[in-house]
């Protein structure tokens, strides 16, 4: 896909990620405490991907949505190249104080996003993202799933998570109650607020299964694995590119 066009020149009808980022993910106070709020399950993650054959010793990883790079870290730790790309100055700035301290030579950090990354070198390895994709309207769904593709090599692998609705829009009220009660009531420790939740729902891009699943065909991914939350608000994809 063509280089697109300067998100901030005002006559470009391109958006612009950075106001679509999340006002917390901009935030000091919420960045700094975004780990202890958010685990990635980083290590077992690294360990499915090794298990694909998609994340060892020679390989390349562009990680979209990288945050605080929990994922990245893990993974900068057993590959050859992870370059981890997020819009938010205050997240790669967490992300580089981790690199600092654990003095990995293995990552690399991008201020871009889906829609703006413009990769560099070799066809990557396996493309990673958790819980970035939402922050795009649906269209720009789509744009950015043939982007992600592009930087793949054939038989590439997308790893994606993301807050995607496997309900029915008629059980919208019931399923998204539940999940905010639910979440407030088990996650004490980690502090999500009744607001907070509330707030994605209401200003974010969380989609379905049954329309984002035919945005990643159209990407060129065949969906290899599918994981659905008991709640239905979460789902996991390992995807190959065709």
């Amino acid at each position: 896909m063509h280089r697109p066009a300067d998100p901030l020149d005002l006559d470009s009808w391109w958006l612009n990620e950075l106001d679509h980022a999340g006002r917390e993910n901009l935030d000091d106070v919420h960045v700094a405490r975004y780990d202890a709020k958010e685990d990635a399950d980083a290590t077992e993650e690294v360990r499915l991907l090794q298990a694909a054959g998609v994340l060892g010793p020679g390989s390349t990883t562009v990680d979209f949505g990288a945050g605080t790079g929990q994922f990245a870290v893990a993974a900068g730790a057993v590959s050859q190249r992870v370059v981890a790309v997020d819009v938010s100055p205050v997240m790669l700035a967490r992300l580089e104080q981790k690199i600092q301290r654990t003095g990995l030579s293995t990552i690399e950090c991008v201020r871009a996003g889906f829609l703006t990354y413009e990769h560099q070198g070799g066809a990557a390895d396996l493309a990673y993202s958790r819980y970035a994709l939402h922050h795009l309207p649906d269209f720009w769904k789509a744009i950015a799933l043939a982007r992600v593709a592009d930087v793949l090599r054939t038989g590439g692998v997308l790893r994606l998570w993301d807050i995607v609705y496997h309900f029915a829009p008629a059980e919208s009220e019931s399923r998204l109650e539940a999940w905010i009660a639910e979440t407030m009531a088990t996650d004490v420790e980690r502090g999500w607020t009744r607001a907070e939740l509330a707030e994605h729902v209401r200003d974010e891009h969380s989609t379905f299964t049954w329309l984002l699943e035919p945005m990643i065909d159209r990407a060129g991914f065949d969906i290899q694995e599918a994981d659905y939350s008991d709640s239905g608000v979460f789902a996991r994809y390992l995807c190959t590119k065709r």
